[in-house]
């Protein structure tokens, strides 16, 4: 029977042996690595969660294997730390009393790195002096990625032009961006916390009600355009995407909102739109105009070749005052210019042009050079063009006519040949007596005097821009020119009163 004494001992060992497996067990099983050095900084011991970090296995007690038992390590900037230069070598140094939530970097054997956040603590013997340390340290790479994730989302949605917004499933606002208050004219700490349903016009709040519901089953609404309201009242046309957010179980705890105001968009589409619908118009006014100067060209023609030059001639004008057109984008013609690409061919010493700045709208400037035309052809045919001494004096100023003033342009030959009244009304003096009353409601008189060709037309200024100053100098007609009937029934009207 053994000595109690020796009973004693045994028992006490057999505990040391239990609470030593114990320890060791729970220093293996920890989450967190740890390991220690003893004052020389040579590894004493480390857990399974150090060499799983580390990517190795220290031999323990190696003098080659100090302060740390990765294979290389970097500080936070990326710049190469020395293991003697480590946190652990500072603190076995006496240089640091220990460290907390330090951040280094380690490169593993297969040359993965990751990032690790470091405690230490000196261990201490009886007369106060450093004889180890403990390191407890723990890789946080995931949530650094995530944290730089985060960080870059955030910096995205601060930045976007769009407003982004997350809500709960009750409409109550979590989130707003820059583009959100640039958007709708609220800053964030004045909307975080109210309900959606402050950007809903009254006759959209039932439209709203069903995208919630949408999303609280899971779904997602993608490129819906509606309007939304601003905080000044105004609304805005956008295009929402809604899309459900989820927590970590799965379920739906709200919504995240990007709305894009399309107002531009929607403007360039009727704009394109319109324009469409003006190109239409336009193409079939020049089909039908088109089609009238080939049918009217032929009865006035007695041969082919009367045919062949007549057309092709007013299709060159017509051409010329399109390519007008087009170079102003169809905003209108300058009637100057109309009238120096008219009179180019044949304008003489005796020609005289005058007026004002004004600009034709696209179906004026079609029917005045139309008609300037006609009567440009006939002086060079019969009239003031086809002499050296002839020409034509050409005019137009603006007519104070009540509280709007219309445009008069009046044209006479000169020096040419004389003129006897034609025989028979042909396609030229149709088209000058009958286009503009017809295609815009002005009036035209048209006068084969002896002396030569006079003819004077009104355009309402509806179809007429630019400066009109309803000067009192309206400048007197010739003698013996017709009046035209607008003119003689406004100058009768006012002799009367």
């Amino acid at each position: 029977m053994d000595h109690p004494d020796i009973t004693e001992r045994k028992r006490v060992q057999e505990a040391l042996r239990e609470s030593k497996v114990r320890y060791r067990t729970l220093f293996d099983l920890a989450p967190v690595a740890v390991y220690s050095c003893d004052a020389s900084g040579v590894i004493s011991e480390y857990n399974n969660r150090a060499a799983e970090l580390w990517g190795r296995k220290p031999e323990p007690g190696d003098t080659n294997e100090r302060f740390c038992g990765s294979l290389r390590l970097f500080r936070p900037d990326g710049t190469f730390m020395p293991h003697e230069q480590c946190p652990m070598a500072d603190v076995l140094c006496g240089k640091i009393p220990g460290v907390r939530d330090a951040e280094a970097h380690i490169e593993r054997p297969d040359g993965s790195r990751i990032i690790v956040i470091v405690n230490i603590a000196p261990q201490m013997d009886e007369h106060g002096e450093i004889k180890g340390a403990i390191n407890c340290f723990y890789d946080v790479t995931a949530r650094k990625q995530a944290e730089d994730v985060g960080r870059h989302l955030a910096s995205i949605v601060e930045s976007s032009d769009d407003a982004i917004i997350s809500k709960d499933v009750y409409g109550i606002i979590s989130s707003w961006n820059n583009g959100a208050e640039r958007l709708f004219g609220y800053s964030a700490d004045v909307v975080i916390g109210k309900s959606i349903f402050i950007l809903i016009p009254p006759d959209r709040q039932d439209e709203e009600r069903t995208i919630l519901g949408q999303i609280r089953l899971g779904q997602t609404v993608n490129h819906y355009e509606t309007i939304r309201r601003r905080k000044d009242g105004t609304l805005v046309d956008v295009s929402l995407t809604v899309s459900p957010l989820y927590d970590a179980t799965g379920v739906v705890i709200g919504a995240s909102k990007i709305a894009r105001d399309i107002t531009a968009r929607k403007r360039a589409d009727e704009h394109r739109r319109l324009l469409n619908a003006e190109l239409d118009h336009r193409v079939k006014n020049v089909l039908a105009t088109v089609n009238a100067i080939i049918e009217q060209t032929e009865e006035a023609s007695t041969t082919h070749a009367d045919f062949v030059a007549g057309l092709r001639h007013r299709m060159k004008s017509l051409a010329t005052t399109h390519e007008l057109l087009s170079q102003g984008q169809w905003r209108g013609v300058s009637l100057a210019e109309i009238v120096r690409r008219g009179f180019a061919p044949y304008a003489t010493d005796t020609t005289t042009v005058d007026g004002p700045t004004v600009t034709l709208k696209a179906e004026a400037a079609q029917g005045v050079a139309m008609v300037l035309h006609e009567l440009t052809t006939n002086a060079a045919k019969y009239g003031g063009f086809s002499t050296h001494s002839g020409g034509v004096l050409l005019r137009w100023w603006w007519l104070q006519n009540g509280s709007r003033g219309d445009l008069a342009i009046e044209w006479q030959e000169v020096g040419g040949p004389d003129v006897s009244p034609p025989g028979r009304a042909g396609y030229g003096t149709t088209i000058v007596r009958e286009l503009i009353p017809f295609e815009l409601g002005g009036t035209v008189d048209l006068v084969f005097a002896a002396s030569g060709v006079r003819c004077r037309l009104e355009i309402p200024a509806d179809w007429v821009s630019g400066e009109n100053p309803l000067s009192d100098k309206v400048p007197a007609l010739h003698e013996g020119f017709t009046r035209s009937p607008r003119r003689r029934a406004a100058q009768d009207a006012n002799m009367k009163s």
